[in-house]
């Protein structure tokens, strides 16, 4: 019985540990590290470090380029079809 016990508290343990997440978004190119009472917290949804800073002013955030950024989606390529042709 008293192992049972321990088994049950342990998986208790086990399950109540939060699961680690990707800490950075890779579909925007600015983060803010948000600092507080107790832990911080990330949120990458900027496009500018301009714009981020303007989230950060007055509370205690740091604003940084993503380093996961994955960057814009790539353009279909032109076919040689379609080529401008130049003004005269």
């Amino acid at each position: 019985m008293r192992g049972l016990v321990l088994a049950l508290l342990a998986l208790g343990v086990v399950a109540a540990t939060p699961a680690s997440a990707q800490k950075y978004d890779s579909t925007s190119p600015v983060c803010k590290t948000n600092y507080r009472w107790g832990g911080e917290d990330t949120d990458c949804g900027y496009t500018s470090l301009e714009q981020c800073r303007l989230a950060a002013a007055g509370v205690g955030a740091m604003c940084f380029d993503n380093p996961y950024y994955a960057g814009p989606a790539a353009s279909r390529a032109r076919s040689p079809e379609r080529r401008s042709r130049p003004a005269y």
